[in-house]
């Protein structure tokens, strides 16, 4: 394969059966178009069973699994999934464990993903702080240190200021953040600091941030384009650091990823996609970064050695632009092809492709959580498919789609529902997602009346009905 286009012809065309193994199809929304064989095995019936790609076993929509990977290993032992799998095939997953890549094993499936352990070990937020230091990207002035008491914390911080941010090794940001000023901020969350070995503590700054999703293969890493991340927003999430969303745009359409800036983290994403293939990383990798507002400097938040909540827009860009989504080069470090003899990319020219942003188009995803405190019963909720907003401000279902690919214009929105109606959710469970044509950002950071006007409209299309007492609550 010596073409990009020859790439993408052989994925049309394969007939290994591949399975993506997740509680809703959304981080690889769409790509059952341009990957041959893909199927989606979930928990959340997104598509009311009209997917002929997705497969929601019988009893899923009900089982109160808590966790990506407890869903995912309820899903592998499911009896059906057991008849549906066939042997030989390949796994996908999002986020997985040891227990998910045994059973995997036992059906016959190659998991397409470097092993738990050592996935597990870098995304802990200490050892990626240490990994950055290796490869020369800068992290926010921090400290890593056993942490027990709040006067540990200040004697270990002197030389970071009054106001820090403190960071659990493993879990969602957005719950494992912590934004400590005074001694009261710390008590509220002493007990699960002082569980953990090591935390990292940092400066708080004034940033923005930004994301970047590349792919490590055994001979280079491929960067695709720079992205900004929505966190934190009332409308879309109760967790203060929680993200709640992305967006990507070309050079022309803004100024506030300027050059500089998407230069310094293309390099810095190459950096550490060398130093992850020195130590035996292949795939695809995600990294947040943080831009401090004071000093424009560009920092390493965290990474995320997986597909990510960017991928969909990753991908949506490059097949726009004519180009091979990073996940298909993550495929190919498990389809027994020979880097070098079986195919060829001209990394320089691919990686300045998406470095100078000139022709791609502008795409935004919505994360939609439950944000109103009390767990509370889903009564009912919006279908998947293509909704359109009319002069009004309403929102209304337009047809059956199964992709964000048939959205047309800034006037129409793709519409995944991630949760099982009549199921109890907490606050911060996932509703659905909306994926847009065009910014939801202004260039000050705020959500723009667009994007208010949507997440006002979906809102109003559910209905929730709040429990005194919930049993069996999901996360």
């Amino acid at each position: 394969m010596r073409t990009l286009s020859e790439i993408r012809s052989f994925f049309s065309r394969n007939e290994t059966p591949i399975y993506f193994f997740n509680t809703t199809p959304f981080n690889l929304l769409g790509a059952e178009r341009w990957i041959g064989g893909l199927q989606f095995i979930n928990t959340v019936d997104s598509f009311a069973q009209r997917h002929p790609h997705a497969v929601v076993p019988p009893g899923a929509a009900d089982h109160p699994a808590s966790g990506i990977e407890a869903a995912n290993q309820y899903l592998l032992d499911h009896p059906a999934v057991g008849r549906f799998v066939q042997p030989g095939g390949k796994a996908l997953f999002l986020m997985f464990d040891e227990q998910n890549e045994k059973q995997a094993r036992a059906l016959g499936l190659e998991t397409c993903l470097p092993a738990a352990t050592f996935r597990n070990q870098l995304d802990s937020k200490v050892v990626t702080t240490e990994f950055a230091n290796r490869a020369g990207v800068a992290s926010v002035p921090n400290v890593l240190a056993k942490i027990e008491s709040y006067g540990e914390l200040r004697r270990a911080a002197s030389a970071l200021g009054p106001d820090l941010v403190v960071q659990l090794p493993y879990g969602d940001s957005g719950q494992t953040t912590f934004f400590i000023s005074e001694e009261r901020d710390f008590r509220q969350h002493a007990a699960r600091i002082a569980a953990q070995p090591v935390v990292k503590i940092m400066r708080r700054i004034r940033c923005r941030q930004l994301t970047i999703e590349a792919c490590v293969t055994s001979r280079f890493t491929l960067v695709g384009p720079l992205q900004t991340e929505l966190v934190g927003f009332p409308e879309l999430t109760p967790f203060g650091g929680g993200w709640c969303g992305n967006e990507v745009f070309s050079a022309a359409e803004s100024r506030l990823l300027t050059p500089d800036l998407r230069q310094q983290a293309h390099q810095a994403t190459q950096q550490l996609g060398e130093e992850l293939r020195r130590v035996g990383y292949r795939g695809c990798f995600g990294l947040d970064f943080l831009l401090d507002q004071d000093t424009g400097s560009l920092y390493l938040g965290e990474m995320n050695p997986r597909i990510t909540g960017a991928t969909p827009l990753t991908s949506q860009v490059m097949l726009e632009s004519g180009g091979v989504p990073l996940l298909l080069f993550h495929l190919l470090e498990w389809f027994g092809l020979e880097p070098g003899t079986d195919y060829e990319v001209d990394v320089m020219a691919f990686n300045q492709q998406w470095l100078r942003a000139e022709h791609i188009g502008g795409w935004s995803h919505l994360i939609m959580e439950h944000n109103c405190g009390a767990p509370a019963v889903v009564q009912s909720a919006p279908s998947t498919g293509l909704w359109k907003m009319h002069v009004d401000g309403t929102v209304r279902f337009s047809r059956c789609a199964f992709s964000s690919d048939a959205v047309t214009d800034e006037s129409e929105a793709f519409f995944l529902r991630t949760v099982n109606p009549g199921q109890v959710h907490a606050e911060g469970a996932s509703l659905g997602r909306i994926v847009l044509r065009g910014r939801l950002l202004t260039d000050g950071y705020q959500l723009n009346e667009r994007a208010q006007a949507w997440i006002r409209g979906f809102r109003a299309q559910f209905q929730l009905q709040e429990v005194a007492e919930a049993i069996g609550v999901t996360a």
